[in-house]
């Protein structure tokens, strides 16, 4: 049973959100966890401008590359970027509309998918960002889960969509105890339904 999570980051953030659901995913019995980052599409001039952003890269280049022959070998994957104006980043955007052929084949179909994100502010679009993430799902016929309000944990952070976090206008405030709360039960219910749909087809 492979769950796989793919993020984009750049001050680390969703990074550390993707660890949390790693974690979620690791307490089911027999999944195997495979963490990967999309393409980095920025300068690394640019990159190196920023102090922070440049730490936060060399971890995230670490992890590596996602492939889609990879994407197609999961049972199940979650998807994890921050917020560019109430929607996905768009390296993340790319990696999605790179699919069109495994699409046509129906290679998705059926797979488990979820989305998590971070944002700048409280009211910076964190739902539209994981609803944006969905509707592709939607169309390579996985089946969407999200973590609903199923845990105490979902009262006292995250969203009924999926793990969130506000980083703050500077992005350096990183998600909260409460927000990996919800990450690892997030990740932990994505494992769980996979694993349940898999003894289904048995």
């Amino acid at each position: 049973m492979k769950v796989m999570i793919i993020f984009d980051t750049r001050y680390g953030n969703v990074h550390r959100l993707a660890d949390a659901v790693a974690e979620g995913a690791r307490q089911v019995e027999g999944v195997e966890v495979i963490l990967r980052r999309v393409e980095i599409v920025e300068p690394e001039a640019v990159i190196q401008q920023s102090e922070r952003w440049r730490d936060a890269n060399e971890r995230f280049r670490a992890v590596p590359q996602v492939t889609v022959d990879e994407m197609i070998a999961a049972d199940a994957i979650a998807f994890g970027t921050p917020t560019r104006f109430g929607s996905m980043t768009a390296p993340m955007k790319k990696l999605f509309d790179s699919l069109g052929g495994p699409w046509a084949e129906g290679k998705f179909y059926g797979k488990v998918g979820a989305a998590f994100c971070s944002t700048g502010t409280v009211h910076g679009g964190t739902e539209m960002t994981l609803i944006s993430m969905f509707i592709p799902m939607y169309h390579l016929g996985m089946i969407v889960v999200t973590p609903g309000y199923g845990d105490p944990a979902l009262f006292e952070a995250g969203s009924p969509y999926g793990a969130v976090s506000v980083s703050g206008p500077l992005s350096d405030q990183p998600p909260t105890e409460n927000d990996l709360a919800v990450a690892r039960v997030q990740g932990r219910r994505i494992a769980e339904v996979a694993r349940a749909l898999a003894r289904s087809d048995a």
